[in-house]
């Protein structure tokens, strides 16, 4: 008997008829003598809708004490989906139990709608499991040292699921989603694109932050941190396919590395559209320049990917970097209203019309000439480099956003990876 985190997202709880789904699907795991916990998201669009009537009631801007309140919001489209998922189980025989991240609890700190896990408890969940219930838990939501409620930010329910399978020491995470896997890039850009047997954990957790909307890259991290099994697997296959068959089926994320990873140069093409470039020109060059600039930005709480510094004339350089587009408005008005005066830039300048396109994979650390022809690729199809950041397992470049999926459908072709490596 083993102890299996399921996950479910909005669109596998989007209605009645695949709560019943769902219901089946667990209740089928349960009777082969495992032990199911489920985290489920909202009813898909649920929550877009709970922050959309909140905005028509306080479109200012985001105070802590605002955003507690979006909290309080957005939290209970989990709690509706956990009530329904538990009554349908029931109606199948199988004993429920759904719980909210308090009643668990989830304890997390206070950074409202970005929240981040400290501890879970497992001891309420743990005494209902081996009364031989299925247990029900909230993703995305926990409560911070002073009892508010908190969300952990879009896709926090796959980190919710990642997190209580660590606390409960779960043989394995099944996240189900609407795909079937993860994919060498997105099909609906690239048709031929090709379902993944396994990627690595680090081929995942790079492809999570650079744009692949698979899996949350604070789920990946947590995997990572606590060496939590995870294989990605389809909501919408029948709920009564065998069981040894659907344990196996997707992709499974792995932490032992296979030797035939290595000769799969690139694994996957990651795109992020969701990003915005701002640079900081003119700016005098000298240490602690950095600092100032992105120090503030950091207390902001707005998080900044790709960076560079240009080399230095006359004593002054540029710097620029790139944010989540939502964080792009609040961003440039705090450098132009607090960073630029205070350290003489001549001007900031934004464009929110860029994308980020990234070739990752495990195979990159044992051959030379990647990111060449990388570029090469690009620059044969007229597609203009930006901006450039590496690592030791990806190459990613800063275009402009119209070139977006010109440059995917290049680069998949260039690494040839609708085609499986050979054995």
């Amino acid at each position: 008997m083993a102890l299996i985190v399921h996950k479910y997202g909005g669109t596998s709880m989007g209605s009645t008829d695949r709560i019943r789904n769902v219901a089946k699907r667990v209740a089928k795991w349960a009777r082969a003598g495992h032990q199911v916990v489920v985290v489920p998201s909202a009813m898909s669009g649920e929550t877009n809708r709970l922050l959309g009537l909140a905005r028509e009631l306080s479109p200012e801007k985001s105070t802590k004490e605002v955003l507690r309140e979006l909290d309080m919001i957005a939290s209970t489209g989990e709690q509706v989906s956990v009530g329904l998922l538990s009554l349908a189980l029931q109606s199948e025989g199988q004993p429920a139990i759904s719980f909210t991240g308090w009643q668990v609890p989830v304890k997390t700190n206070d950074s409202y709608t970005k929240a981040r896990i400290d501890s879970i408890d497992d001891q309420r969940v743990k005494a209902e499991l081996n009364a031989g219930k299925v247990v029900i838990i909230t993703g995305f939501q926990g409560i911070d040292e002073h009892n508010n409620v908190t969300t952990l930010g879009r896709g926090g329910s796959d980190t919710s699921a990642v997190a209580v399978a660590a606390a409960l020491g779960a043989d394995e995470c099944l996240i189900f989603t609407d795909v079937d896997g993860v994919y060498t890039t997105d099909p609906r850009i690239v048709p031929e694109a090709r379902r993944l047997g396994s990627v690595s954990f680090e081929e995942m957790l790079e492809m999570a932050s650079l744009g692949s909307k698979v899996l949350q890259i604070r789920s990946v991290e947590f995997a990572g941190k606590y060496k939590v099994p995870m294989r990605v697997l389809s909501s919408f296959t029948p709920w009564d396919i065998d069981i040894n068959v659907e344990a196996k089926s997707g992709t499974l994320i792995t932490f032992e590395e296979d030797k035939n990873m290595e000769k799969a140069i690139v694994s996957g093409i990651a795109f992020n559209r969701d990003e915005a470039k701002i640079s900081v020109l003119g700016v005098p060059d000298k240490p602690g320049i950095a600092y100032s600039i992105l120090g503030a930005v950091a207390e902001a709480n707005i998080e900044v990917d790709v960076i560079i510094q240009n080399i230095s004339k006359d004593g002054k350089t540029d710097f620029s970097f790139t944010v989540n587009h939502g964080d792009f408005e609040r961003a440039l008005e705090l450098l132009r209203t607090k960073v630029q005066p205070e350290v003489g830039a001549a001007e900031v300048v934004g464009d929110p019309r860029i994308a980020k396109v990234s070739i990752v994979g495990i195979g990159m650390r044992s051959h030379v000439g990647v990111a060449s022809k990388m570029f090469k690729a690009l620059a044969d199809e007229g597609i203009n480099i930006q901006m450039i950041s590496t690592s030791e397992i990806k190459t990613s470049v800063v275009i402009d956003e119209k070139y977006m999926e010109l440059a995917v459908r290049t680069l998949h072709r260039a690494f040839e990876l609708d085609q499986a490596p050979q054995a």
